[in-house]
């Protein structure tokens, strides 16, 4: 194999693909990236894999000679991210194969690689379901809702974004067991789908569900923000693997198995009170008051005061201090005391782009609900409450 490529164009590639090569590898292959020189079409395509997050890219290259190598992800990613991007990159296999010559105008460096036999080979769906999703409507689906998603691998399901396709629809929630955030997205399939292709919806269980890692899904959506042609992303699904396919990038992840929770039953059907408030004035609010709550427990209270139209936000570090500020609000139903873990509510509020947010209450205990004050919106965020001691 050798080939003249690109240093930036490389190094770009190398960062991208080491996001899915294993940190603790179970097999030494699985910390390297495959490289694969095809001089047909004058291109060298990038290989990282964990066994249950692929990425594959590929740039444009001289190739002088086909072949594959497999190489260590780390050490190459930082040789090629130190070399000057005024000279292209020369990558030449001795004839044993497993060794590799780097040339650039900064000098020459020489690697130990492995055979590419020896790397697992990616998932391919052949069959099963295809879709074309507009990639701008996907990453606004998925920016909406991964925050929310479990980081306690014990709980398996909530680690992941659960998808609902129906119809030209998607629907993407996800819960850790403390706050729930879905997002419900119009005119996410492209018109290039098939009638075929299209999700049913003719039944209870209507259209096509998958629930997915979140750390698979925010690779896709790097992928997608920095996107910038108008041509869809293909999504492809089959007996557990799911592919996100987009002009030369691939993404390859599991499916997480099992029957995600029916989270629409924890949403309370209504609600005796309702706070209006600026969004970026709460926000700015609770970061100042989160310096106290960060003290103790994260805690931040929710005072109303319907007489004057206002709410009181407050903290009280034991030992440490206290602070309450005051915001404009519009109230309705009876006055409230109820507390929450900051990090939730900012999380949610952040998510939102709305001017102006209500937060639903019905009491202390009860889950609350946060929603943009325009109904067209498809946003719901519920958090639980936090008991407060007296």
């Amino acid at each position: 194999m050798k080939v003249v490529c690109s240093q930036a164009e490389l190094n770009a590639a190398l960062q991208l693909v080491s996001r899915a090569v294993a940190t603790r590898p179970t097999h030494p292959v699985l910390a390297n990236v495959l490289l694969t020189a095809d001089a047909g079409t004058g291109r060298v395509s990038l290989t990282g894999f964990d066994l249950n997050l692929g990425i594959q890219t590929s740039l444009a290259a001289e190739v002088e000679t086909s072949g594959a190598i497999t190489l260590p992800a780390r050490l190459l990613g930082e040789i090629v991210n130190r070399l000057s991007s005024d000279s292209p990159i020369t990558l030449a296999t001795e004839e044993s194969g497993e060794q590799i010559q780097l040339n650039s105008l900064s000098g020459s460096y020489q690697m130990r690689g492995m055979p590419a036999d020896d790397y697992p080979e990616l998932p391919m769906v052949e069959s099963g379901r295809t879709l074309k999703l507009q990639a701008s409507v996907l990453v606004e689906a998925l920016k909406g809702t991964l925050f929310a998603s479990s980081g306690d691998e014990a709980k398996q399901l909530l680690t992941g974004v659960h998808l609902q396709f129906r119809e030209q629809a998607l629907e993407a929630a996800a819960t850790d067991g403390h706050r729930l955030a879905v997002l419900h997205v119009e005119n996410v399939l492209d018109d290039q789908n098939d009638a075929s292709e299209r999700p049913e919806s003719d039944s209870e269980e209507d259209g096509f569900a998958v629930t997915l890692p979140a750390r698979s899904l925010r690779e896709v959506e790097r992928m997608m923000a920095g996107w910038r042609s108008g041509e869809p992303v293909s999504l492809f699904c089959d007996r557990g693997q799911v592919v996100f396919l987009a002009a030369d990038q691939m993404v390859t992840s599991r499916t997480l198995e099992g029957t995600y929770p029916n989270y629409r039953q924890l949403i309370p059907d209504g609600f005796t009170r309702s706070l209006g408030l600026d969004r970026r004035a709460l926000i700015a609010s609770l970061e100042r008051i989160a310096v106290l709550a960060d003290q103790h427990n994260n805690v931040v209270k929710f005072v109303t005061e319907p007489d004057q139209g206002t709410v009181q936000i407050s903290a009280d570090a034991q030992d440490v201090g206290s602070g309450s500020e005051s915001l404009p609000a519009t109230l309705s139903g009876e006055a409230l005391q109820i507390a929450f873990n900051v990090r939730y509510l900012l999380d949610g509020l952040k998510a939102m782009t709305a001017d102006k947010v209500v937060l639903h209450c019905n009491a202390p205990t009860t889950p609350a609900v946060l929603k943009p004050e325009d109904a067209a919106d498809g946003f719901t965020y519920l958090v639980m409450p936090v008991q407060i001691r007296s």
